[in-house]
Formats: C-alpha cells, sequence, structure tokens
C-alpha cells in the first residue's frame, strides 16, 4: 500500500475531516474505504500491467518468480519515478552512499521507495494545509465575531461548525477535494 496512492489519499482526507471540525464523522472506516477505492482507481492501470506482464506468466509457468518480481516491479517504479520528488531522492541516494546515477534504472527500489513515502507525506500535507486555510478563517471570523459581542462563555466551534459544514455542501466540497486529489496524480 506505501508504494501506491494510498498514503497521499488517506492522509488529505484526514486533513479534510479535521478542518471540518468533525471528530468522527466521517468514521475511519468511512474515510479508509474511500481511500482504497480511489487507490485502485488510480492504480487500475499499473495493477493491470502487473498482471498482464508478470502474474499471468508466472501462473502459466513460463517464468520463474524472481522473474515475475523483477517484471512486476517494473510498473511500480515507473508510477513512484514519476511521483517522486528530486530533493527526496537525493537525500535516501546520499544516506543509502549512492553518488552517482546516470539513469532512472540505476536507482535501487530500496532508495526509491522511502523517497517516494516522504514525497506523498509532503504532497498530502501541502494539499492538506491548502484545504485547512478557508476553515481557519471561519473559525476566527467566528471567534472574534463572538468576542466583539462578549460571548466569551460560548465556544466558537458550536458556532463555526455549522458554517464550514454549509461551506464545504455549497462549494461542492467532496467532488472538488476527490477530483483535484486524483488530478494530482496525472
Amino acid at each position: 500500500m506505501m508504494m501506491t496512492s494510498f498514503t497521499r489519499i488517506i492522509v488529505v482526507l484526514h486533513f479534510v475531516r479535521s478542518a471540518l471540525g468533525t471528530q468522527q464523522t466521517p468514521p475511519n472506516q468511512v474515510l479508509v474505504g474511500l481511500a482504497l477505492f480511489l487507490t485502485f482507481f488510480i492504480m487500475s492501470p499499473v495493477i493491470t500491467n502487473i498482471n498482464e506482464q508478470a502474474l499471468k506468466p508466472y501462473s502459466a509457468g513460463e517464468i520463474n518468480q524472481e522473474e515475475a518480481i523483477e517484471i512486476g516491479i517494473e510498473p511500480l517504479r515507473k508510477f513512484m519515478l514519476t511521483q517522486v520528488n528530486d530533493k527526496d531522492l537525493s537525500l535516501f541516494l546520499r544516506i543509502a552512499e549512492i553518488n552517482e546515477v546516470s539513469t532512472f534504472d540505476d536507482i535501487p527500489t530500496s532508495v526509491l521507495i522511502p523517497a517516494f513515502i516522504i514525497s506523498e507525506l509532503r504532497a498530502a500535507f501541502i494539499i492538506g494545509f491548502l484545504i485547512y486555510i478557508p476553515f481557519l478563517v471561519i473559525d476566527m471570523v467566528v471567534a472574534s465575531t463572538l468576542m466583539s459581542m462578549g460571548m466569551m462563555m460560548l465556544p466558537p466551534v458550536m458556532i463555526s461548525l455549522p458554517f464550514k459544514i454549509l461551506l464545504f455542501i455549497l462549494a461542492d466540497g467532496w467532488s472538488l477535494v476527490i477530483g483535484e486529489l486524483v488530478k494530482t496524480f496525472y
């Protein structure tokens, strides 16, 4: 799962829930289920490629296990290479003490995977931050309005939560977030 789009998707979905201020709505099971189905949607060309080039020939006895693994990892490597940040890749190449790589094929998979995961976390946090900003502004406006009215004992969250949910519904939030999130992989 860590070599797919799942990490970015689930982190962004948790940021959405946190930005809205709903503690357990939607529940974790719904978020994980949505993230899994989106992952299958995004990764379907890669999965199909692995199935056609590695799993079917291995099941038919045309290639051995080592060849199947070698052939099957290539589509995943291509996917990860399109998403990995150069800075993260350089970091793990330095850690692995690999000084020069002439082609992407020279990058070991053991270096590519952690670089990809760190890149996915970075991308997810950037997207999550951008999602969080409008909801933070609503919280600040509601809190300052309540303070100016002298209503210090009323928790601002009680007032801002309906406004945040209303904004999310009016902006067609789920469609917008999911659509833009999926586009980040293409």
